[in-house]
């Protein structure tokens, strides 16, 4: 189900104070990257994310195709930073950024 407008609006204003869990580089969405995606949205729930990639074309597809694959939402994309949210069913309060800071 994609977010609401006031959902992102919420995940956005935390994610202002969040630091980046995951960066992605010029070698793009590796096997490494790709389980690292999983465990942070696993635990954390709303994650942002640097794209060293200079090509903002590039950066576009990288994002959508690690929403895709983690079936995550994108929140926002702003120059080379993205924030994505994906809901846990089973959330430990203690590492759940959307719990957090509520």
């Amino acid at each position: 189900m994609p977010l609401t407008q006031e959902q992102k609006k919420q995940y956005k204003s935390i994610g202002h104070h969040l630091k980046p869990v995951l960066m992605v580089a010029d070698n793009g969405l590796t096997e490494g990257v790709l389980a690292e995606f999983e465990r942070a949205l696993s635990d954390h729930e709303l994650i942002k994310i640097k794209l060293n990639i200079l090509d903002r074309e590039q950066r576009l597809q990288a994002v959508a195709e690690l929403c895709k694959v983690g079936r995550a939402d994108l929140v926002q994309v702003i120059g080379k930073m993205a924030l994505v949210y994906r809901k846990n069913p089973q959330v430990n309060k203690q590492l759940s950024n959307v719990h957090r800071f509520r």
